[in-house]
């Protein structure tokens, strides 16, 4: 059994239609479960143990990551062959191989290492400290805890990350407050930032349009190599089922 954690609405969005409870192990009916744990590493790490406690036997981190390098844009798909948490952790190279013969050639997919980060990076300058750091190309905040919960059972681990920020553009500091744990917008505190201009609409409106290349990868993803994440090929039509 395949767990799959993501972190945002938006994202898990890309592998089913249904608006899956935060925290919650829904059954993908296929050979996957999948959480939405919320975003960040404690969250991650909380999915990923309790996907571990109903039977999952590999886990795999999806969604969206920033870039570290001004080669990637936003869409082009990351295949870590490494997650760098201060450390080293492993990616099950064989899965990755297989999942990524699936893909169409149009994609632009990118191996390497993906850096953990505790909070959004908001700056170029941010970016450039943990590229130099790291020596990653993207950044995300949940895959390396689900890659210790992996490498502590032995268990293999996949991460799929499309990029949404390329390395000159971020979400701004203000923004943070705005996002709620499952990745969507309170409407008011950014209406309220508008007013304040503290934001502006053509900020938002590229962070939308970027979430959107990221998120139309990942969809590809799941509809040409699901059967490599052990989803059902319904999956888009499937209603899952709380996993007991």
């Amino acid at each position: 059994m395949i767990g799959i954690i993501t972190a945002m609405r938006a994202e898990a969005r890309c592998i089913t239609r249904q608006n899956l409870p935060i925290g919650q192990i829904i059954n993908l009916g296929g050979n996957a479960i999948i959480c939405l744990s919320g975003i960040g590493s404690k969250a991650a790490q909380m999915a990923a143990i309790e996907l571990q406690n109903k039977g999952a036997t590999a886990l795999v981190s999806f969604g969206i990551a920033g870039a570290l390098d001004a080669n990637l844009n936003p869409g082009d798909l990351i295949l870590p062959e490494s997650i760098y948490a201060g450390y080293s952790l492993p990616v099950a190279l064989d899965w990755r191989t297989r999942l990524q013969q699936c893909l169409p050639s149009s994609l632009h997919i990118i191996g390497g290492t993906l850096a953990e980060s505790q909070c959004v990076l908001t700056s170029i300058d941010e970016k450039y400290g943990q590229a130099e750091v790291t020596g990653a190309c993207a950044v995300d905040m949940e895959s390396a805890a689900i890659a210790r919960v992996a490498a502590n059972a032995s268990m293999p681990f996949l991460a799929i990350r499309a990029i949404a920020d390329p390395l000159k553009f971020s979400p701004p500091n203000a923004l943070i407050d705005a996002i709620r744990p499952d990745g969507s917008a309170d409407l008011l505190q950014v209406l309220s930032l508008l007013l304040r201009r503290t934001v502006n609409l053509s900020t938002l409106f590229r962070l939308s349009a970027e979430l959107r290349m990221a998120c139309s990868t990942l969809s590809t993803v799941t509809q040409y190599a699901g059967i490599e994440l052990g989803i059902n090929s319904n999956y888009s039509t499937i209603t899952p089922n709380q996993s007991s």
